[in-house]
């Protein structure tokens, strides 16, 4: 029998925070902590070191994706489980190249989720109903010519804020940056990525599924 795991829980929303805890607690889990902020989610986890942490790919104006990157960058012994509404391939195919060991649709029944910890606490990787066929659709899909795919985390950071429509200052406050820092970050990104204005980054950013209209 697969023992019980220590999960942490990182969406946005708090009502959602607090339904997966009632519900993982009650399935004989233990949620060491839980936050709605990546930067605060990341220094928790370096010290309570759960088994498992659960990811919405959109936390506020930020990605997921940024938090399964930062986990893979400090190799810290967590197993990401990405537990989101987009059943987008890309974001399937981008979450599993970062480290995610699962993922799973919010549609899906509590019992999908139930087994997905299951199975990472077990060692074993889990994809919910029809999360494999969207996987397979992004290896498909694959043409190698990723603009984003060379950005550091901080690029990815401050590109998906810009295209979400957030001021250098709000960026900056944020990522604990100054504005004339991020003004000079958005300045070599557009340049990087061939983009003259935001509308352009914005187009780019989706088609190479970096944000959806989804989420």
């Amino acid at each position: 029998m697969t023992p019980p795991a220590r999960v942490y829980l990182v969406d946005d929303h708090a009502m959602v925070r607090q339904g997966l805890r009632a519900l993982l607690t009650e399935a004989g889990h233990e949620v060491v902590g839980d936050s709605g902020d990546i930067t605060a989610a990341l220094a928790e986890l370096q010290h309570l070191a759960p088994d498992v942490v659960l990811v919405d790919l959109c936390v506020g104006p930020r990605s997921g994706m940024e938090l399964l990157a930062e986990l893979q960058r400090r190799r810290l012994p967590v197993r990401p489980l990405v537990l989101t509404m987009s059943a987008q391939p890309r974001h399937v195919g981008m979450a599993l190249k970062l480290g995610a060991s699962g993922y799973v649709l919010k549609g899906s029944p509590s019992e999908e989720l139930l087994q997905a910890i299951a199975a990472l606490r077990g060692g074993r990787r889990h994809l919910g109903p029809g999360v494999a066929e969207l996987a397979a659709r992004a290896l498909a899909q694959d043409d190698g010519e990723d603009p984003f795919a060379s950005l550091s985390v901080r690029e990815r950071q401050v590109v998906s804020m810009v295209v979400n429509g957030h001021s250098s200052n709000e960026i900056a406050a944020a990522l604990h940056l100054s504005p004339k820092t991020v003004d000079s970050y958005r300045s070599r990104l557009m340049a990087k990525l061939g983009a003259p204005d935001v509308t352009a980054l914005v187009k780019l950013a989706l088609r190479h599924g970096l944000i959806s209209n989804d989420d």
